[in-house]
């Protein structure tokens, strides 16, 4: 009883001093770290944490276009993606993921890589909390300064200048849609040195941004 006292009020202390203080690192940074170790790698961890108003607007909106176009609307999960996700994979379809940015922030600051079952009521535990102590704006922010973007990179400014040697806050359209159309598999794809399938993904995403306008800032 005292340690499930000890966790929810420890997660609960977390995910409220984290409104405001900035994710100074994650359990995948670490466990990257570790792997690094086992690979024989150099050691590789870039990230930079950056309030929302430093990253180009267009980077906010590149990824709700692409990984959750329903980020505004929903409380955390988006039960319409679930169930079109889970009759594809019923129809013999490709297996593919309907975390919303909600979720994989959550995971991201607060979890580890993994597909269990305990794993995944973490996650939603995590996700009702964020989603009650936070705003959209402040999600997004989050989300943007601790999501892996590359081998080693985490985070928009650190993106920005391993790819494009800039500062996030000037990262221009076209750059933030390769950045956020590499995101499902970021160690694989490289926004800076796209593929020919990530430049036609790119002007997929380019659309839909248009199609959305801007992201909401306030």
């Amino acid at each position: 009883m005292w340690l499930l006292i000890l966790f929810f009020g420890s997660s609960v202390l977390a995910v409220v001093a984290y409104r405001w203080l900035p994710v100074p690192c994650s359990p995948l940074m670490f466990i990257r770290l570790v792997q690094q170790v086992k690979e024989g790698q150099q050691l590789k961890m870039v990230h930079h944490w950056v309030p929302l108003d430093s990253i180009s607007p267009h980077l906010p909106l590149a990824v709700w276009a692409c990984e959750d176009q329903n980020f505004m609307k929903h409380n955390g999960f988006d039960f319409e993606q679930i169930k079109a996700a889970y009759e594809e994979a019923q129809k013999g379809g490709r297996e593919r993921g309907a975390s919303t940015i909600s979720q994989q922030t959550a995971k991201n600051v607060f979890l580890w890589p993994d597909h269990s079952w305990v794993r995944k009521a973490l996650e939603a535990y995590f996700t009702v909390l964020i989603e009650v102590c936070w705003s959209k704006q402040r999600i997004m922010e989050v989300y943007l300064n601790t999501i892996e973007m590359g081998d080693g990179i985490y985070g928009a400014e650190a993106v920005a200048h391993e790819h494009f040697g800039c500062q996030a806050a000037v990262l221009s359209k076209q750059q933030c849609a390769l950045i956020a159309v590499s995101l499902p598999n970021p160690r694989k794809m490289n926004s800076g040195n796209p593929s020919r399938y990530m430049l036609r993904r790119q002007t997929w995403a380019l659309r839909q941004m248009r199609a959305l306008g801007s992201f909401p800032m306030e």
